[in-house]
Order: C-alpha cells, then structure tokens, then sequence
C-alpha cells in the first residue's frame, strides 16, 4: 500500500519546529519543504500562515498544480522545481513581490500567467516542454528579468541538435532585450548587438 502523501500543514509544522524548534509560521521568511518522504501533493491553505515567508521552496514533491498563493505578501523567491506541473496559475496573489520563480523540471509547455509577474528577475524554466517561440514572447512583458534558464525543452533542443545554439541565443534576445544571462551563460556585447539588428 502506498505511503499517503505530506499535507503542508504537517509539513510546515515539522519545519517550524526543527533546529532552534518552536517558530511561529508567520515569522519565518525561509521554508523548504523539499524531497519529502511522502511527497507533498497539494498546496493547501496553510500557506496562508506564512505572512513573512521570502522564500518558498517546495521542490521535489508531487505538486501538479501551483495553489492559492494569497497571503504569501512578502514572498520573492519561489521554486517548485521537479514537481509535475504543468502550466503557471495562481501566481496573482504574488505578482507584485515575486522576483525568482524556479519550476525547472515539470511539464510546462506554455508560459501564460508570467506576464502578470511585472516583478520578476529569474526565471529558471529548465526541462520543461516549452516549443514555441509564443511563450518566450510572453517574457517580453517583464522589464525586471535578466536571468532567464532553457536548457533542456524542446525549443532549445532543436537550435542545438542543429549546431545552431548562437542564433539561439540571438533569437531569445530579440524577444527578451532586458536578459543579462541565459542559460547559465552571461549575455556578451556581440549577441545584443546581433538582437538589435
């Protein structure tokens, strides 16, 4: 029989009372509830309590879907890397403090939503199922955004398996001007000339 799955509220509960023991959820600004044995499943509404929580992290888990962020008012940083997520919701509640959004490793083949995240710096989208340039185009809505990960969907494969990764680049820079690194690598002066052309 296979284990139940972690509710956050339990989650959360062991994390406030690990080293140092007995914080209170709404003064922690650092939570990783990460690789859990059982994996959390669901986002639910004890994440409410985390009034202060800058960083959220809940990667490795089983999440399908990105819950109800609300009350969340100071969250920057959130990864839910190497879930099975498939596309961006719910990220309303922290468009106007979220400045890192780590979701590398999930099944995510569209970007709608981000656009709504004006705050944003880093987005690291790695091993996803991304295709179309639409959905990099979508990144143009963000003026903050100079981080930008790709490796490893189907988009980035393709200029790859060609031996065309420098058009690339050029061809991301086109649609994402603001970016000051991509793909780990820094943005050179020669592929933001070659983007302005």
């Amino acid at each position: 029989m296979a284990a139940k799955a972690t509710p956050c509220k339990e989650a959360l509960a062991k994390w406030a009372a690990g080293p140092g023991g007995g914080a209170a959820l709404d003064t922690l600004e650092r939570v990783e509830l990460c690789g859990l044995c059982p994996p959390i499943e669901k986002m639910d509404s004890s994440l409410v309590a985390l009034k202060r929580c800058r960083h959220l992290a809940l990667s490795t888990n089983n999440l399908d879907k990105i819950g109800n962020l609300a009350g969340l008012e100071s969250l920057e940083s959130l990864s839910l890397g190497r879930n099975c997520l498939k596309k961006l919701e719910n990220l309303e509640a922290v468009a106007a403090t979220l400045q890192q959004l780590w979701v590398s490793y999930n099944q995510i083949d569209r970007l709608a939503g981000i656009e709504k995240c004006t705050q944003l710096r880093v987005l690291y989208a790695s091993n996803n199922r991304i295709k179309d340039w639409a959905e990099v185009e979508r990144l143009a809505a963000l003026p903050l955004l100079e981080d930008l990960l790709l490796i490893g969907n189907p988009l980035y494969c393709e200029w790859r398996d060609n031996n065309a990764l420098p058009q690339y680049r050029v061809e991301v820079l086109k649609r994402v001007p603001t970016l000051k690194k991509l793909d780990g690598q820094p943005v050179d002066v020669e592929e933001r000339e070659a983007a302005r052309k």
